[in-house]
């Protein structure tokens, strides 16, 4: 259970303009805001203090990858059905730490078993991956959780998946949006909130992504939420390898 002298928490989406975040008070409903940040170590270090922050995006790496992969992907593709595709395969950490596509590619063969690429859209995610990578400790994951929005909307939606895409063809599908937004609506987040235009370098993906996150890291800090895998390991750096729901 984190510490309860702060009550605000927050869930955290990837942008383009460096990382989203609606930050909620969980004693004050009316107490809501969206910001972007340019870099996360501006969340972490946010004033006021931040109990939770539930972010879109792999922690912990492993030096070598096995046949089950880094563990919590394939712990959540079971729950989400026509939905899995939107959790993408992890590599090793040597991997991740390369900043050309074909040497990523090669260093994944040469540091998994079986040998497995690198696909282009995990590619695009290392730059953010290393950022959290370089601020990480096992300390520091009493606050920061790693989350993932279509396992949060799972959760949400009565651990069921949901029925239509976000994305059709990589571009974004309204149909889908809305029906994220209305389930988030039921959850108690304002409709004005999440209806309104996102920030410069950020898309209406994004902020619906990061209120799911902020309604799963309020499950954190309730102690409600439990991490997929349940039986979950730590890489070689001591960090928790879990996506939370």
């Amino acid at each position: 259970m984190p510490d309860k002298a702060g009550t605000r928490v927050a869930g955290v989406d990837g942008c383009k303009a460096g990382w989203v975040a609606v930050i909620r008070n969980l004693e004050d409903p009316a107490d809501l805001d969206l910001i972007v940040f340019p870099t996360f170590a501006d969340i972490v270090g946010h004033t006021p203090h931040l109990a939770i922050v539930a972010v879109d995006m792999p922690i912990g790496f492993p030096d070598r990858i096995g046949p089950g992969g880094r563990g919590p992907e394939k712990a959540a593709r079971k729950h989400l059905g026509m939905r899995q595709s939107s959790v993408f395969s992890v590599p090793a950490r040597p991997a991740v730490y390369e900043d050309d596509y074909l040497k990523a590619c090669n260093t994944a063969l040469a540091t998994s078993d079986p040998p497995k690429k690198v696909s282009k859209q995990c590619f695009f995610l290392f730059p953010k991956m290393r950022e959290i990578d370089a601020l990480m400790s096992p300390e520091l994951e009493t606050c920061v959780h790693e989350v993932h929005p279509e396992l949060a909307f799972w959760r949400l939606n009565d651990d069921a998946e949901m029925s239509l895409p976000k994305k059709v063809k990589s571009r974004a599908n309204p149909a889908g949006l809305d029906q994220r937004r209305d389930l988030l609506v039921s959850k108690g987040l304002p409709g004005e909130f999440l209806d309104q235009s996102p920030p410069r370098g950020c898309g209406r993906d994004d902020l619906l992504d990061a209120a799911a996150n902020s309604l799963i890291a309020e499950r954190i800090f309730r102690g409600e939420a439990e991490p997929f895998p349940k039986d979950f390991r730590r890489d070689e750096r001591g960090l928790r390898m879990a996506i939370w729901a």
